[in-house]
């Protein structure tokens, strides 16, 4: 692979342990919705549980933070993120692995993240990133292969020129496969997946030996 010039990374479940979003989503959501209702937590977690579920992953509005809060009456979103930002945690190998990718390659986000959140997962990782694109807030769509290609032409790059990793079979690996450039499975639970790796550990060395 010697004509890479780009290493992409998704965020959330490939550089960012799913902690934080674990909190907002699951625990203070919920909870500020029982709040304003004046249910029992438990009920309140069960009801969002079931909003969530009928708009699915394959859906924008499942990643946009501010459809939830609008949809829900819920208010503003900023001080709920702010209480959750002590879950933000990186994936051990992370801090090691990325300064040494780009001693070499240009590195660069691609997620389907808001940027309101990824601004905070990113805070103390974002100087080694040449880009962020969020798939949600500058393109208005899922990881789907246009996505890519937006990508690759941003950079002025051809799609074999990038190694895209992530945690999603279909977002990270058949979507950016698809439009020809090098895609990596992460997949952390050690299965050994078709074309996985187990962390970005064998990442690095599989580009740098």
């Amino acid at each position: 692979m010697s004509q890479i010039k780009i290493i992409s990374f998704d965020a959330e479940g490939t550089l960012v342990t799913p902690d934080f979003s674990q909190a907002v989503w699951h625990e203070a959501i919920p909870l500020l919705y029982a709040q304003k209702r004046g249910i029992e937590p438990a009920r309140a977690k069960t009801i969002i549980a079931e909003e969530y579920n009928k708009i699915g992953d394959q859906r924008l509005e499942w990643y946009d933070i501010n459809y939830w809060f609008r949809g829900l009456g819920l208010g503003a979103p900023e001080p709920v993120i702010q209480s959750c930002l002590d879950k933000i945690s990186y994936y051990p190998e992370v801090l090691e692995v990325l300064p040494s990718l780009a001693d070499k390659y240009k590195l660069i986000i691609a997620s389907g993240t808001p940027l309101e959140l990824l601004h905070y997962l990113l805070q103390d990782i974002s100087s080694y990133f040449a880009y962020i694109f969020s798939s949600l807030s500058h393109y208005h769509q899922l990881k789907n292969p246009e996505f890519y290609l937006s990508i690759c032409q941003a950079m002025n790059v051809e799609p074999n020129q990038v190694v895209h990793v992530g945690d999603n079979w279909q977002f990270d690996f058949l979507n950016s496969k698809q439009v020809g450039m090098h895609a990596f499975y992460l997949d952390r639970s050690g299965k050994n997946h078709q074309e996985s790796i187990n962390d970005l550990t064998q990442l690095k060395h599989l580009l740098l030996t």
